[in-house]
Protein backbone atom coordinates (compact mmCIF):
# COMPACT_ATOMS: atom_id res chain seq x y z
CA UNK A 1 0.00 0.00 0.00
CA UNK A 2 1.62 3.27 -1.05
CA UNK A 3 1.46 6.31 1.20
CA UNK A 4 -0.35 8.23 -1.55
CA UNK A 5 -3.61 6.34 -1.72
CA UNK A 6 -6.72 8.18 -2.78
CA UNK A 7 -9.14 9.53 -0.21
CA UNK A 8 -11.71 6.88 -1.14
CA UNK A 9 -9.15 4.20 -0.21
CA UNK A 10 -8.85 5.33 3.40
CA UNK A 11 -9.77 2.92 6.20
CA UNK A 12 -12.60 5.23 7.27
CA UNK A 13 -14.28 8.30 5.84
CA UNK A 14 -11.78 11.15 5.72
CA UNK A 15 -14.37 13.20 7.60
CA UNK A 16 -14.06 10.91 10.65
CA UNK A 17 -10.32 11.53 10.80
CA UNK A 18 -10.83 15.26 10.42
CA UNK A 19 -13.72 15.76 12.87
CA UNK A 20 -11.83 13.69 15.45
CA UNK A 21 -8.75 15.89 15.07
CA UNK A 22 -6.44 12.98 14.26
CA UNK A 23 -4.54 15.31 11.92
CA UNK A 24 -4.18 18.26 14.32
CA UNK A 25 -0.60 18.44 15.51
CA UNK A 26 1.22 20.76 17.90
CA UNK A 27 2.70 24.23 17.46
CA UNK A 28 6.18 22.78 17.48
CA UNK A 29 7.57 20.27 15.04
CA UNK A 30 10.57 18.01 15.38
CA UNK A 31 12.98 17.36 12.53
CA UNK A 32 12.02 13.67 12.85
CA UNK A 33 8.40 14.38 11.93
CA UNK A 34 8.86 16.76 9.00
CA UNK A 35 8.01 14.07 6.41
CA UNK A 36 4.61 13.50 8.04
CA UNK A 37 3.53 17.14 8.13
CA UNK A 38 1.05 18.28 5.51
CA UNK A 39 1.02 22.02 6.24
CA UNK A 40 1.10 24.63 8.98
CA UNK A 41 -2.12 26.49 9.81
CA UNK A 42 -2.40 30.24 10.25
CA UNK A 43 -2.69 29.71 14.02
CA UNK A 44 0.70 27.96 13.99
CA UNK A 45 -0.55 24.40 14.45
CA UNK A 46 1.12 21.80 12.28
CA UNK A 47 -1.28 19.56 10.37
CA UNK A 48 -0.36 15.90 9.90
CA UNK A 49 -0.82 14.04 6.62
CA UNK A 50 -3.91 11.84 7.06
CA UNK A 51 -3.00 9.57 4.15
CA UNK A 52 0.29 8.75 5.84
CA UNK A 53 -1.52 8.16 9.14
CA UNK A 54 -3.89 5.79 7.35
CA UNK A 55 -1.18 3.78 5.61
CA UNK A 56 0.87 3.52 8.83
CA UNK A 57 -2.21 2.23 10.68
CA UNK A 58 -2.44 -0.55 8.07
CA UNK A 59 1.22 -1.43 8.57
CA UNK A 60 0.85 -1.35 12.37
CA UNK A 61 -2.19 -3.63 12.26
CA UNK A 62 -0.30 -6.17 10.13
CA UNK A 63 2.67 -5.96 12.49
CA UNK A 64 0.48 -6.38 15.59
CA UNK A 65 -1.38 -9.30 14.01
CA UNK A 66 1.94 -11.01 13.30
CA UNK A 67 2.56 -11.56 17.02
CA UNK A 68 0.65 -13.72 19.47
CA UNK A 69 -1.67 -11.47 21.53
CA UNK A 70 0.21 -12.25 24.75
CA UNK A 71 3.49 -11.08 23.14
CA UNK A 72 2.19 -7.51 22.71
CA UNK A 73 2.21 -4.76 25.33
CA UNK A 74 0.50 -1.39 24.79
CA UNK A 75 1.13 1.53 27.13
CA UNK A 76 -0.29 4.99 27.78
CA UNK A 77 0.72 7.34 30.55
CA UNK A 78 -1.53 9.99 29.01
CA UNK A 79 -4.93 10.22 30.66
CA UNK A 80 -6.95 10.25 27.41
CA UNK A 81 -5.04 7.21 26.13
CA UNK A 82 -5.73 4.98 29.11
CA UNK A 83 -9.28 3.91 28.28
CA UNK A 84 -8.57 3.35 24.55
CA UNK A 85 -5.53 1.25 25.47
CA UNK A 86 -7.54 -0.83 27.96
CA UNK A 87 -10.39 -1.47 25.49
CA UNK A 88 -7.93 -2.23 22.66
CA UNK A 89 -6.04 -4.74 24.82
CA UNK A 90 -9.30 -6.44 25.89
CA UNK A 91 -10.47 -6.75 22.29
CA UNK A 92 -7.25 -8.13 20.82
CA UNK A 93 -6.09 -10.01 23.92
CA UNK A 94 -2.78 -8.24 24.52
CA UNK A 95 -1.35 -6.78 27.74
CA UNK A 96 -1.87 -3.14 28.64
CA UNK A 97 -0.15 -0.72 30.97
CA UNK A 98 -2.43 2.32 31.35
CA UNK A 99 -1.22 4.99 33.75
CA UNK A 100 2.23 5.40 35.28
CA UNK A 101 4.70 2.89 33.88
CA UNK A 102 6.55 1.18 36.74
CA UNK A 103 10.32 1.42 36.18
CA UNK A 104 11.77 -2.05 35.61
CA UNK A 105 8.58 -3.50 34.10
CA UNK A 106 10.59 -4.68 31.07
CA UNK A 107 14.03 -4.99 32.66
CA UNK A 108 13.71 -6.26 36.27
CA UNK A 109 12.52 -9.89 36.60
CA UNK A 110 12.21 -9.42 40.38
CA UNK A 111 9.19 -7.13 39.96
CA UNK A 112 5.63 -8.49 40.19
CA UNK A 113 4.69 -6.48 37.09
CA UNK A 114 7.65 -7.76 35.02
CA UNK A 115 6.69 -8.76 31.47
CA UNK A 116 8.64 -9.91 28.41
CA UNK A 117 6.73 -8.69 25.36
CA UNK A 118 8.05 -9.14 21.84
CA UNK A 119 6.40 -5.91 20.61
CA UNK A 120 5.45 -2.74 22.44
CA UNK A 121 3.19 0.11 21.37
CA UNK A 122 3.47 3.54 23.00
CA UNK A 123 0.76 6.17 22.84
CA UNK A 124 3.26 9.03 23.10
CA UNK A 125 7.06 8.53 22.98
CA UNK A 126 7.50 11.55 25.27
CA UNK A 127 4.93 10.67 27.93
CA UNK A 128 5.85 6.98 27.68
CA UNK A 129 9.61 7.54 27.65
CA UNK A 130 10.27 5.11 30.54
CA UNK A 131 8.61 2.27 28.62
CA UNK A 132 10.38 3.35 25.43
CA UNK A 133 13.82 3.37 27.11
CA UNK A 134 13.27 -0.09 28.59
CA UNK A 135 12.03 -1.46 25.26
CA UNK A 136 15.18 -0.18 23.55
CA UNK A 137 17.39 -1.68 26.29
CA UNK A 138 15.55 -5.01 25.92
CA UNK A 139 15.66 -4.84 22.10
CA UNK A 140 11.90 -4.91 21.75
CA UNK A 141 10.52 -3.28 18.57
CA UNK A 142 8.33 -0.23 19.16
CA UNK A 143 5.24 1.11 17.39
CA UNK A 144 4.54 4.70 18.42
CA UNK A 145 1.80 7.27 17.91
CA UNK A 146 3.87 10.34 17.11
CA UNK A 147 2.66 13.94 17.10
CA UNK A 148 4.32 16.78 15.18
CA UNK A 149 6.66 17.54 18.08
CA UNK A 150 7.80 14.00 18.97
CA UNK A 151 11.36 12.72 18.73
CA UNK A 152 11.19 9.35 17.01
CA UNK A 153 14.74 8.04 17.32
CA UNK A 154 13.74 4.81 19.08
CA UNK A 155 10.39 4.23 17.36
CA UNK A 156 10.51 1.48 14.74
CA UNK A 157 7.10 2.17 13.19
CA UNK A 158 5.79 5.73 13.40
CA UNK A 159 2.04 6.39 13.19
CA UNK A 160 1.68 10.17 12.73
CA UNK A 161 -1.30 11.27 14.81
CA UNK A 162 -2.63 13.64 17.41
CA UNK A 163 -1.66 11.60 20.47
CA UNK A 164 -3.13 14.00 23.03
CA UNK A 165 -6.76 14.40 21.95
CA UNK A 166 -9.51 12.32 23.56
CA UNK A 167 -11.46 11.69 20.36
CA UNK A 168 -8.34 11.26 18.24
CA UNK A 169 -6.97 8.50 20.49
CA UNK A 170 -10.36 6.77 20.52
CA UNK A 171 -10.46 6.72 16.70
CA UNK A 172 -6.86 5.45 16.39
CA UNK A 173 -7.30 2.56 18.83
CA UNK A 174 -10.77 1.71 17.50
CA UNK A 175 -9.41 1.50 13.95
CA UNK A 176 -6.37 -0.50 15.04
CA UNK A 177 -8.61 -2.97 16.87
CA UNK A 178 -10.74 -3.51 13.76
CA UNK A 179 -7.75 -3.84 11.44
CA UNK A 180 -5.85 -6.26 13.73
CA UNK A 181 -8.93 -8.49 14.03
CA UNK A 182 -9.35 -8.41 10.24
CA UNK A 183 -5.66 -9.20 9.69
CA UNK A 184 -6.01 -12.20 12.01
CA UNK A 185 -9.07 -13.40 10.11
CA UNK A 186 -11.32 -12.96 13.15
CA UNK A 187 -13.41 -10.40 11.27
CA UNK A 188 -14.43 -10.89 7.67
CA UNK A 189 -15.41 -7.30 6.96
CA UNK A 190 -15.81 -3.88 8.55
CA UNK A 191 -19.53 -4.48 9.03
CA UNK A 192 -18.73 -7.42 11.33
CA UNK A 193 -17.08 -4.99 13.75
CA UNK A 194 -19.83 -3.91 16.13
CA UNK A 195 -17.87 -1.66 18.49
CA UNK A 196 -18.38 2.07 18.32
CA UNK A 197 -15.68 4.76 18.53
CA UNK A 198 -17.45 6.03 21.68
CA UNK A 199 -16.68 2.67 23.35
CA UNK A 200 -12.99 3.61 23.18
CA UNK A 201 -13.34 7.24 24.23
CA UNK A 202 -12.12 8.39 27.63
CA UNK A 203 -14.77 10.03 29.78
CA UNK A 204 -14.21 13.62 30.81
Amino acid sequence: MSENQNAQDLLIEEDVYLTSGVHIGTQQKSADMKDFIFKVRTDGLYVLNIKKTDSRLRLAAKMLAGFKPEEVLVVSARQYGQKPVRVFSNKIGCSAFPGRFVPGTLTNPMLDVYVEPKLIMVTDPAADQQALREAVKSRIPVIGLCDANNETKYVDLIIPANNKGRRSLAVIYWLLTREVLKARGELQSNTDFKDDIKDFEATL
